[in-house]
């Protein structure tokens, strides 16, 4: 038990807190900080919660956490911290936390292993053709002619390329180590060696059979996959986002997957949800999914659990293990 347990306060969504907040996070909460499990603060301007945010000094936040602004630090004088058990902050911490020197962590390095496992079976399965193979089995009830229907089949000596050297594609290079692909890598802002050739962007397109995307979200990222560097793909290669819709020129994407050419593993799109009438519901060559490469079900687990560890540490007088700086933000997610 600590000797001086952080008064903190949860703010995420409701529904969030039903699923993070088990009875195990319960009972680590209360012997770690002084905290209410059953007050969630889903909106700052709710009454109930305006006592509990006045003498908070740690937020415990998650998913729909609302924006963190100056208006409420003013009603929030003695906040000193926020422990992020999700992946990105920039929905809610604002830059009045940071010039206030609110210490900030993120349980986004948890998050970041659903997505790269996501990541690392669609890479497999892309060079194994299961998609093609399997409608082609179900379609036909026959035996098929692999090699004739799809010659170099398999994974052995792929060329997979990662865009972006971010936490998730640092962890999907280090989940292919194990297997004989060549894996390239391209990153305007990579100094260091993660022990794979790294290439202009351009380049990758052109020798990559698979090309899976990790970079972050930013202004001058939108559409970074435009109609120019998906005709640079070979025939028969195929995209994976599983980052950020905004990433990828989706018109010309679908232009290019409507002619057969590629092939696509889509998680995120632009919008979220797709209207009904989206040729990616559609297209045989496009494996499409609602934006689940993240930590769902037992996987958050994880992410409470390094929340709580930063938490902890915090109570200790201890450095976040996972803090964010503000200047980071400017090139991660």
């Amino acid at each position: 038990m600590i000797a001086a347990r952080p008064k903190t306060l949860l703010a995420m969504g409701h529904q969030v807190a039903d699923r993070l907040i088990t009875s195990r996070v319960r009972d680590r909460l209360a012997a770690i900080a002084d905290v209410n499990p059953d007050l969630v603060a889903a909106d700052f301007a709710d009454p109930a919660v305006a006592g509990e945010l006045a003498s908070a000094e740690v937020l415990y936040t998650s998913w729909w956490c609302p924006p963190i602004t100056e208006d409420v630090l003013a009603r929030a004088p003695r906040l000193r911290a926020i422990v992020h058990a999700a992946g990105t902050v920039k929905h809610h911490v604002t830059e009045a936390c940071w010039q206030r020197g609110i210490l900030v962590s993120s349980a986004a390095a948890a998050n970041a292993e659903p997505v790269a496992e996501y990541t690392l079976a669609s890479i497999l399965f892309a060079n194994k053709r299961v998609l093609d193979l399997a409608r082609l089995y179900r379609e036909r009830r026959a035996g098929i002619d692999l090699e004739g229907s799809f010659p170099g089949i398999g994974n052995y000596r792929r060329t997979v390329g990662i865009v972006g050297a971010s936490r998730i594609g640092r962890r999907v290079i280090e989940l292919l180590r194990p297997f004989e692909l060549d894996v390239l890598v391209a990153d305007p802002y990579l100094r260091e060696d993660l022990g794979v050739p790294h290439v202009e962007l351009d380049e990758l397109f052109e020798r990559c059979d698979v090309i899976s995307v990790h970079a972050p979200a930013l202004p001058e990222t939108r559409h970074l996959i435009d109609a120019a560097r998906l005709a640079r793909m070979r025939d028969g290669a195929t995209l994976i986002n599983t980052a950020r819709g905004a990433l990828v020129d989706q018109d010309a994407l679908i232009a290019e997957l409507a002619a057969g050419r590629l092939y696509a593993v889509i998680d995120v799109t632009e919008p979220d949800v797709l209207p009904a009438d989206s040729p990616l519901y559609d297209l045989p060559n496009v494996l499409l999914t609602p934006h689940i490469a993240g930590s769902l079900g037992g996987e958050l687990a994880r992410l409470t659990e390094l929340a709580l560890d930063e938490l902890e540490r915090y109570a200790h007088g201890q450095p976040f293990a996972y803090g964010i700086e503000a200047e980071a933000l400017a090139t991660s997610a």
